[in-house]
């Protein structure tokens, strides 16, 4: 369950009012942001953190042409730690580096219309700056390890200049990845490095090391999608959607905390991953470091389970506390239903404070239930508030909420229905008749959107299935219904842009708890006029017989699609009709003489 503990500690809420008013005392004892930060990492985690956050905005920048305005941003700090008063000290964090960034020499060759950045105003400058960074660059070669005796010649030689490289290679390939996460994979990658250059065989020792490495990566890139998707909710829905969100996994994670204290934790958090956001590195890493450090200050009153995470080094603790199993339920938990159904006074309760007495409600559904999505526990939650909302105008609130429960339990038992019925189906078909599934319902419901970008939601959401049907029951509601929320709401993304069809709209406009369902329950697209017809797009020549198994499997997948766009009214009947003719087709003619002639005539 480790990306569930993870979600749990990206909470990038909090309007910018109450940020900027909480920032403003905060540093009100510091006339100098950037000497206060210097002195909280001291200089070797500066360096990286600079580091980290010129490569995540000039992605296309050397490593030694970072350095030099890594060089330039230290050397900074070092004066004004000597002299805080000096003027070019006062400024805010933030535009220190993009006044850096915009003094770069050729930025406009390099970068284009982000030049065009520097013309504006903080915090809009900001904003622009974010707006072109490239998610999975194109224009970035893989990485080529160095052979074993020359790394661990360079780690020797010079330390801190490898680890650099790495933060550097990381984090321009992962320019939404927080720093502090950063950080963390590049102390998990000195590690390795630590283990293995005193061995007499450094090259297998690295070889074995290689898996692991592989691993930092995709967890890299898994980490980024997280907190990109954390972004996105605070972006789009906004604290309160974001908040609650966040006080439901906490609840679950830390069940014996007490109300107030999870509440505190929340409002704590916020600050801080906004800060990481909106690429306020330094801010970023330094206050999450305090957070992280105030959390294993009152450990004992979280959970037991994080005792040996906060016995680590400060940089290892944040992967650590992601990670932790959640804590066991206090026992002999009350029932809910006296307190916020029978209870005489719910009424008066709700109207005396709406968020608080939600806010509430959502602590203690949360934490009797681990079992569940966020998502369906914020649905849970919003039906109840919708209920009240109508109930405590009646003359009898109690009878008018009476079977509020049946309503729950009916809704429970359906997500969960849901989640059966697909594992079933992937755990008895397979991977590839799973992906076919869903292809064929999704191209019904937007036949509108192309063939390859069907053909890559389809395979993100049958990795939902590779990823969650195979834990344990209690746990893959938790988790299909996150994953599947972080692709639709990447695909709502791309429909701002492109609109897709009105029912997709209509879905994307939905709250945010409420999209998955909405996209489950999406019907065929009836108002679709499908293109003239292109013979092209089922031409077959010998490569149907003759190209590598993965890339005839994806000819049959976009052949697949292409059919269904011509007749998304087609029955199942109809489609494994169809499907059972081709194979036949592609079996006889891959046999025969003249490949090509067969399937002209087939």
């Amino acid at each position: 369950m480790k990306w569930l503990t993870l979600i749990s500690f990206i909470f990038l809420l909090s309007s910018a009012r109450s940020r900027n008013l909480h920032r403003a005392a905060r540093d009100a004892d510091h006339k100098s942001q950037i000497a206060h930060r210097y002195n909280d990492l001291k200089e070797e985690t500066f360096k990286a953190v600079a580091m980290i956050t010129f490569a995540q905005y000039l992605q296309k920048c050397s490593y030694d042409g970072l350095s030099k305005l890594v060089k330039d941003v230290v050397d900074l700090a070092h004066k004004c730690v000597d002299n805080e008063d000096a003027p070019e000290c006062t400024k805010p964090l933030p535009s220190v580096f993009l006044d850096r960034i915009c003094q770069v020499d050729q930025l406009r060759d390099s970068y284009g219309e982000m030049a065009d950045c520097c013309g504006r105003a903080d915090p809009e400058r900001n904003q622009c700056f974010l707006s072109f960074k490239v998610h999975q660059p194109d224009f970035i070669p893989p990485y080529q390890r160095p052979a074993a005796d020359v790394i661990c010649t360079q780690y020797q030689d010079n330390r801190v200049a490898l680890l650099g490289n790495f933060v550097y290679t990381v984090a321009r390939r992962n320019p939404f990845l927080h720093a502090p996460a950063i950080l963390g994979l590049a102390a998990e990658y000195e590690n390795a490095l630590k283990s293995c250059c005193p061995e007499s065989d450094i090259g297998a020792c690295l070889d074995e090391k290689v898996q692991h490495i592989s691993v930092i990566k995709e967890r890299a890139k898994l980490i980024g999608m997280q907190q990109q998707h954390g972004c996105r909710i605070l972006e789009k829905y906004g604290a309160r959607t974001f908040q609650a969100n966040k006080l439901a996994r906490l609840s679950q994670k830390y069940p014996k905390a007490p109300f107030a204290e999870l509440v505190q934790m929340v409002q704590d958090v916020k600050d801080v991953h906004a800060e990481c956001c909106e690429g306020d590195i330094v801010e970023c890493v330094d206050d999450w470091s305090e957070l992280v450090n105030k959390l294993c200050s009152k450990q004992d009153v979280f959970s037991s389970k994080l005792k040996p995470c906060c016995e680590k080094p400060v940089v290892e603790r944040t992967r650590c506390i992601m990670e932790a199993d959640f804590d066991e339920k206090p026992d002999n938990l009350p029932s809910l239903v006296e307190k916020y159904i029978q209870d005489k006074e719910v009424c008066k309760s709700y109207e005396a404070g709406h968020d608080a007495f939600l806010s509430e409600f959502v602590y203690e559904y949360s934490r009797r239930h681990p079992e569940f999505s966020t998502q369906l526990i914020l649905r849970i939650t919003k039906g109840y508030e919708t209920l009240l909302d109508k109930c405590c105008k009646t003359d009898n609130p109690a009878e008018c909420y009476g079977n509020a429960v049946e309503e729950v339990n009916k809704h429970i038992k359906e997500t969960q229905d849901l989640v059966k019925t697909n594992c079933d189906l992937y755990n008895s078909h397979g991977e590839g008749d799973f992906l076919k599934g869903i292809l064929i319902r999704y191209t019904k419901k937007m036949p509108q959107v192309s063939t390859d970008t069907l053909l890559e939601i389809g395979r993100k959401m049958t990795a939902v299935g590779t990823k969650c049907c195979s834990l344990p029951e209690e746990k893959r509601l938790s988790c299909s219904e996150h994953y599947l929320s972080i692709v639709i709401e990447k695909m709502c993304k791309r429909q701002e842009s492109t609109p897709i069809n009105d029912q997709v709209s209509q879905c994307c406009n939905e709250l945010y708890s409420y999209k998955r369902p909405c996209f489950t329950a999406m019907g065929v697209d009836t108002k679709y006029v499908p293109p003239p017809f292109d013979p092209m797009m089922f031409n077959f020549d010998d490569k149907l017989c003759s190209a590598p198994p993965a890339e005839r499997e994806e000819g049959q997948l976009k052949l697949l699609i292409n059919l269904i766009k011509r007749k998304p009214q087609m029955t199942e009947e109809q489609i494994k009709t169809i499907a059972g003719g081709f194979t036949a087709m592609v079996d006889k003619c891959c046999k025969a003489a003249d490949v090509d002639t067969c399937l002209g005539e087939e």
